[in-house]
């Protein structure tokens, strides 16, 4: 666990927190993405857990930066001693050279997951059958920044470790954009789901797209800090 990542996780949420029209909901997101329960971030820090919960609700005032600091440092500690899971990931989001408002979760698995375990997490929707049944990790990314900001060479780093992977994106309205995507990127991935529409709002076009790639194809309309938390749990 490098300091370097630590420093760079715990700025990124203290920032994220104070910044935030809604402190206390952003807040609750970083604790839940780490999996930590309210009463687990208030023994860490000596509170009770109705504290945290005030805040998390907006009962209670805004939290200062001195009691954020001692949150962001309570949560990082927690995952340190859970083996730092977390604060990892966020170092591999770094070192792949991704930002966080393009990559949302980029995880390898240690052993092939089967395909259908992988599409219950996401609650997903097969629409066209590819050549393979299974996956090796996953990539989770906002679907407009990156066509809009990535060249090809950076598309192929979100493959991380294994182009065997199911590939999720985000915000995604008829799933042209990555379907079109697909076509120049060699090799694909073994799965690709278009997150936020379900199979009666997709591009007409894109399970035939999908067939001729050889890449399974689904949809999901699932909430998406729900299907991360999941998706976490298969890594």
């Amino acid at each position: 666990m490098t300091t370097t990542v630590r420093e760079d996780l715990a700025h990124r949420i203290a920032g994220e927190i104070t910044l935030s029209d809604d402190p206390g909901a952003t807040l609750k997101k970083w604790r839940t993405d780490f999996n930590i329960s309210q009463t687990e971030l208030a023994a860490q820090i000596d509170v009770s857990s109705s504290v945290i919960s005030d805040y998390e609700s907006g009962r209670r005032e805004s939290p200062g930066i001195g009691i954020v600091r001692r949150m962001v440092t309570a949560l990082l500690d927690v995952d340190e001693s859970r083996g730092g899971s977390h604060i990892r990931q966020y170092g591999r989001v770094l070192s792949a050279g991704f930002e966080s408002d393009i990559v949302h979760d980029l995880r390898e698995y240690p052993a092939a997951l089967p395909l259908d375990e992988f599409y219950d997490a996401l609650d997903a929707t097969e629409v066209s059958e590819g050549k393979w049944d299974y996956v090796n990790g996953h990539t989770v990314i906002n679907s407009i920044q990156t066509i809009t900001r990535l060249s090809n060479e950076e598309f192929y780093r979100l493959y991380g470790q294994s182009t065997d992977r199911g590939l999720v994106f985000t915000n995604v309205s008829r799933g042209e954009g990555p379907l079109v995507a697909m076509r120049v990127v060699t090799p694909t991935p073994n799965a690709v789901v278009l997150h936020g529409i379900d199979a009666d709002d997709l591009w007409e076009h894109a399970p035939a797209l999908a067939e001729i790639d050889g890449f399974s194809l689904a949809t999901s309309t699932r909430d998406l800090e729900d299907a991360l938390a999941d998706l976490r749990e298969l890594a």
